[in-house]
């Protein structure tokens, strides 16, 4: 059964740990994440971008397969289904669809329209218990096409957006989507600390978790962020492994063209991946 990402994250947000979110790409990805949460006893959020769900044939189609597997695989740790980037329609959509949790990224509107575009959704989500994450200030590098430049949000507007009644809030801080540029600069952990005092119990997000040095990620935990998403990672790993399976010529000795041996390699880095994200996060044994 999914839940909605609201209790694990009040839960994450007062014992100063993080829930991490882990985006899926396909049924490997998916049963890969929900085998390692239910491992390390760890709450957990499976993010689906648009073009991730339209590449697995709409949301429907995600929704029936994540429900299922949990079911099948006997998961019984906390999972929420959560719309990564969603656009206004999108998050109607996913919504429809079964989706736990849905984020509308109005960060690209004007800040009235912002609100009025992310209160109709609060409206809608609160009626089906579903949470809402909303964002303010756009997030770094490219995500589906939207390119960011690592903006630093202002702590006042994300006061506005969170008085709104969203669940969770994402304030870029510097951080970006995908590898990190030499000459980043690092987190602004000024203005992190500024954005919490100003939405208190709020939950926070930190997107673009791939490449964050571990302690920066440690201190924005500290700091009030109780979500932190991770997707470029786990697919750098599971390319990794396949392309070494491949390389050594696997695929060629007996049946190890078949996918469910050629796919086996990446499979497991994922799941090593998100172990290594649940350690750091501080999620293990939180369910």
């Amino acid at each position: 059964m999914l839940v909605s990402a609201k209790e694990m994250l009040t839960k994450a947000k007062a014992g100063k740990y993080a829930v991490g979110q882990f985006n899926i790409n396909n049924l490997e990805w998916t049963k890969a994440i929900l085998l390692t949460a239910q491992e390390c006893n760890s709450p957990v959020i499976l993010g689906v971008s648009e073009g991730a769900g339209k590449y697995m044939c709409g949301f429907k189609t995600v929704a029936a397969m994540v429900k299922a597997m949990i079911e099948t695989l006997g998961i019984t740790v906390p999972v929420a289904l959560h719309l990564d980037h969603g656009s206004y329609q999108g998050a109607m959509d996913a919504m429809d669809a079964g989706f736990s949790s849905v984020m509308f990224d109005g960060s690209h509107y004007a800040i009235d329209e912002n609100i009025e575009k992310t209160k109709e959704i609060i409206r809608l989500a609160g009626e089906k218990g579903i949470s809402v994450e909303a964002e303010v200030g756009a997030i770094g590098g490219e995500e589906d096409g939207v390119v960011g430049g690592g903006e630093v949000a202002d702590p006042n507007e994300c006061k506005m957006i969170a008085d709104l009644g969203v669940t969770m809030l994402a304030a870029g801080i510097g951080n970006i989507h995908g590898v990190y540029p030499e000459n980043w600069t690092g987190l602004n952990f000024d203005v992190l600390a500024e954005i919490q005092e100003k939405t208190g119990v709020m939950p926070l997000v930190l997107h673009g978790g791939t490449g964050i040095p571990e302690e920066m990620v440690k201190k924005a935990i500290s700091l009030g962020v109780s979500k932190v998403n991770v997707n470029t990672e786990c697919q750098l790993s599971f390319a990794a492994a396949t392309r070494k399976y491949i390389e050594e010529g696997k695929d060629k000795q007996g049946k190890g063209f078949d996918p469910r041996k050629l796919l086996a390699p990446g499979f497991e880095a994922i799941k090593a991946t998100v172990k290594e994200k649940m350690e750091l996060f501080g999620s293990v044994g939180k369910a």
